[in-house]
């Protein structure tokens, strides 16, 4: 998925291709959106700062992003997707979840759509497609992690339970790095580990999506496709040059962003309950701090005045590097039907397999 920017500009620029790359900008307070898969073998990453990525990898070579230009195919392979369905998920420009129980094309056969969409995508963008077919969201998200790039991966009803039990904790869709050290510290290493936990346990030290590790440990998963999904938040953040620890200055700075997040916010008539500020100091922890109101924050006023009264709570002597604010639904509903996850992918050597 992170590989999609790389795949792009490896596509459209010969001089990058079989390369280490990485999209973003190589200046001190840099950070890497995309590396194509050359560079991840050096241990280079989306969301590392670029002077750590260019100490792991000296000779990696930096692309300005192009976002007019990865949107462009991103319309194009939804489009692609819309042929077979109209129950399309996106997840990001490069990623959805189709449900294919009833397609237009009236074939029988998820792996065989699969395989055929991977083709479509390859001959129209010179792009592939890593895509993972099962029964419902959870797995086929999975399953497309399994054989990339250019994998084809189907996870079956009777093996499901088998395979989730295989799986790293790591490998759970949700499961960061943080839910994966406290689950090492619980014993929690496998998914089979995670299925002899009971529901009120794992809720216990989780909350409430403990609810949803408890069924995916059991492969269950009865979210549906969404093709009008819903938008749960807005916001925008800017990253500053130099370290902050003046509030005055950081209240200057909260005042941009918080317009630049309300103009979107208004435009979109998006309306929401929660407040929350995004703070990321000198040493890259993050934290975040909100405040749900009873009624929708409806004016600018109101939403910069909460980001404020949450910044001055914040501790600022580590210094801040990014501040940024946003409006949520509170009324959170986690609702998660058979799928195909597709992830898109640059083959390299412009080979188009399907079969791995």
């Amino acid at each position: 998925m992170d590989a999609f920017y790389a795949s792009i500009e490896q596509r459209d620029n010969p001089e990058y291709r079989g390369k280490p790359l990485a999209v973003g900008y190589a200046g001190p307070r840099g950070v890497v959106a995309a590396a194509s898969y050359e560079a991840r073998r050096y241990g280079v990453r989306s969301a590392m700062a670029s002077k750590t990525a260019l100490r792991k990898c000296p000779h990696l070579i930096f692309a300005s992003a192009r976002f007019d230009v990865y949107k462009s195919v991103s319309r194009q392979i939804m489009e692609i997707f819309h042929e077979y369905t109209d129950l399309v998920e996106p997840l990001s420009l490069d990623e959805a979840f189709l449900d294919v129980t009833e397609n237009h094309m009236h074939i029988a056969s998820a792996t065989q759509i699969a395989q055929e969409i991977k083709q479509k995508i390859f001959d129209t963008t010179r792009l592939t497609a890593s895509a993972g077919v099962s029964f419902n969201k959870f797995l086929a998200k999975i399953a497309s992690d399994q054989n990339k790039p250019n994998g084809l991966f189907v996870v079956k009803p009777k093996v499901a339970e088998r395979f989730v039990e295989s799986l790293a904790i790591e490998q759970f869709f949700g499961v960061g790095k943080v839910t994966a050290k406290l689950m090492h510290q619980l014993g929690i290493k496998t998914g089979w580990d995670l299925k002899q936990r009971s529901e009120k346990e794992l809720v216990a030290n989780f909350g409430k999506v403990g609810h949803i590790y408890y069924l995916n440990a059991r492969a269950i998963d009865d979210r549906p496709v969404e093709s009008q999904r819903i938008r749960k938040s807005m916001s925008s953040e800017t990253t500053f040059d130099r370290d902050i620890d003046d509030l005055d200055e950081l209240a200057f700075e909260l005042d941009i962003v918080a317009r630049d997040a309300f103009l979107h916010i208004d435009k979109k008539k998006f309306r929401g309950r929660t407040v929350t500020l995004k703070i990321k100091y000198a040493d890259f922890k993050t934290i975040t701090r909100s405040r749900t109101f009873p009624d929708a924050v409806s004016d600018y006023d109101s939403f910069y005045k909460a980001g404020f009264e949450l910044l001055q709570q914040v501790d600022l002597s580590p210094k801040v590097r990014l501040i940024g604010l946003g409006l949520k639904n509170s009324d959170d509903e986690v609702v998660w039907h058979d799928a195909i996850q597709l992830r898109i992918n640059f083959d390299e050597e412009g080979q188009n397999s399907l079969h791995n």
